[in-house]
């Protein structure tokens, strides 16, 4: 763990560009008052960014994480936790970042109920 917590510290202060932008986002409760925190160590894994209130990593993976089997390793033990992971390309971060944006505050919002038809109406 307390290697965990040094690799996570060093993460911080060598973002990539896409992560720094995506923190310039979501930090200080800047999306919709949910709080994220970066670099944050989960069991043996770091998440780029996490909602504990919601159970949420956002990853932000450059080209090394393609098809990458210890990525979906880390995702299956992540799940299990109970945690649900959204991962996004580095430029997909830096080239449609409000699109990114609201793909995850449409993970973290909760559905609207479906309201129930008005009494003598419906099928």
């Amino acid at each position: 763990m307390t290697h965990t917590l040094s690799h996570a510290k060093e993460m911080r202060h060598a973002p990539t560009d896409a992560e720094r932008q995506l923190w310039s986002r979501l930090r200080a409760t800047r999306l919709s008052g949910w709080k994220f925190r970066r670099q944050q160590p989960i069991g043996p894994y770091i998440a780029d960014f996490a909602c504990l209130e919601a159970r949420l990593i956002v990853e932000v993976d450059g080209s090394q994480h393609a098809d990458s089997a210890r990525d979906a390793a880390r995702d299956e033990w992540l799940g299990a936790q109970g945690f649900r992971i959204m991962r996004f390309w580095n430029n997909e971060v830096l080239e449609n970042e409000d699109g990114v944006l609201v793909t995850i505050l449409a993970a973290l919002e909760p559905p609207l109920p479906n309201p129930s038809p008005a009494r003598g109406e419906g099928l």
